[in-house]
């Protein structure tokens, strides 16, 4: 556990400098915290929960991420119609290789986050998958003005995108549910535990002062903190 909890203070000073840089300094610190957040979680799965654990986040996560994602610069389902630079590095079937990974990166926290507030599969896999698609409302608006993709014909995020999130987030979870145990163990959880609170405090605050997008920090608050929120109050208790 040692070694995940160094690994998450790397990624915090990394996501720090985040706002303090521009170019491909910025797109360099994105993916390297994508990378080292997605081998976190993956190795945090298999030591935890066993190699089986492991290779279905890797399966569903980025194996699904892949797949929906290709679908959706080819189609424009279920996302909407948008396309990647060439900011973000290599790419597969027109996605960047690093988008798949955060995928997995974020399902991870966010289904252990559910087993805090319930553990009842069948409100554990609705409460983690709306807690991964929360995210998305501060990732696009971030990514999008910082030019790792773009939107065809429009200069915003559309509402599609987010519907398209949140089924594909449920779809994830409710695959990962038959694959991984629905144990609970907080101690052992701590630092994903932690990745996913630090992620939703630092992005409300980053949003709101450092990244002038207000509007993400408040809808990216909202619905985000209707899961971290909660999880951070029963932690503390």
């Amino acid at each position: 556990m040692r070694l995940l909890w160094t690994a998450l203070a790397v990624l915090i000073g990394a996501e720090i400098c985040y706002p303090l840089t521009a170019g491909w300094v910025r797109a360099g610190l994105v993916i390297a915290t994508v990378l080292l957040g997605g081998a976190m979680s993956i190795g945090h799965a298999a030591l935890t929960r066993g190699g089986r654990a492991g290779l279905a986040l890797v399966a569903v996560a980025v194996g699904g991420g892949l797949l929906v994602e290709a679908v959706g610069v080819a189609t424009g389902f279920p996302f909407g119609r948008y396309g990647y630079t060439h900011a973000l590095g290599p790419t597969v079937l027109g996605v960047p290789v690093v988008v798949p990974v955060a995928w997995a990166w974020m399902a991870w926290p966010a289904w252990l986050a559910a087993g805090v507030l319930t553990t009842r599969r069948r409100w554990r896999v609705p409460v983690a998958g709306f807690g991964l698609a929360a995210w998305d409302l501060f990732l696009d608006p971030q990514m999008v003005a910082a030019g790792y993709w773009a939107w065809t014909g429009r200069a915003g995020v559309p509402v599609t995108n987010y519907l398209g999130w949140l089924g594909v987030s449920l779809l994830m979870m409710a695959v990962l549910a038959l694959a991984v145990p629905s144990t609970v163990d907080r101690r052992a959880d701590a630092p994903m535990l932690a990745l996913y609170l630090w992620t939703y405090y630092s992005s409300v605050l980053a949003h709101a002062v450092f990244l002038d997008l207000p509007a993400s920090a408040l809808w990216g608050g909202i619905a985000m903190g209707a899961v971290a929120v909660p999880v951070s109050v029963k932690l503390v208790r």
